[in-house]
């Protein structure tokens, strides 16, 4: 696919920039874990937030598993791509495909390295909704290869709220944010179950 010389020229400052903004957010904010389960840093998962909370998560995730090889499934759509450089500086690789497109592709690459002890990290809504919904990979890769999934979510008590399709989350420089990790079992779960308990156990704690 081509590219023209205005997106090239995105692609090669805005990753950097939404870093610095990540960061500068992420250092002026206090922050406070909950631990709903003990997420241990030796063990591997399969992490998940919500699209909206993209903003926070990858950093709780970072904070809590800081030398796991980590992998994100992403878009190949052209924000996917700011969002797979952006997450590069926090050494998070990359697993470019859709349900539409390489679907079938990208969920093989990414049991290969979950065989390998690798993690991945998955937003279920992504990358265009709807919001707060489910889709069967990361229910289908939990309960193939046995694996807990390791849920981020956050709150602030000072936010911005874009308007949207995941009404994304920016909290505000010195507000409170609080984290909340959990940790839960699906694999002896039907899918229509797993379903439901992943769903209520994302919704627990994630701003409406």
């Amino acid at each position: 696919m081509k590219v023209s010389l205005s997106k090239k020229i995105i692609l090669l400052l805005a990753p950097a920039f939404i870093y610095i903004f990540m960061r500068l957010l992420w250092l002026t904010t206090r922050k406070h874990f909950n631990f709903a389960e003990v997420i241990e840093k030796e063990k591997q998962y399969l992490c998940t937030c919500w699209h909206g909370e993209l903003l926070f998560s990858p950093q709780a995730y970072r904070k809590l598993h800081p030398k796991n090889i980590s992998n994100a499934m992403i878009s190949r759509h052209f924000d996917g791509e700011i969002i797979a450089r952006t997450l590069s500086f926090l050494n998070i690789t990359a697993i470019r495909g859709s349900s539409s497109k390489g679907g079938a592709r990208v969920f093989l690459e990414a049991f290969k390295r979950l065989k390998r002890g690798e993690e991945i990290l998955i937003t279920p809504d992504g990358p265009r909704g709807p919001r707060h919904t489910l889709g069967e990979g990361i229910i289908s890769l939990a309960q193939k290869l046995n694996l807990p999934i390791f849920i981020m979510s956050y709150q602030a008590s000072g936010y911005w709220q874009l308007k949207s399709w995941d009404k994304f989350i920016i909290p505000k420089p010195f507000s409170k944010v609080e984290f909340f990790a959990q940790s839960i079992d699906i694999t002896d779960k039907s899918e229509d179950e797993a379903k439901k308990i992943l769903k209520d156990a994302m919704m627990r704690y994630t701003i409406a």
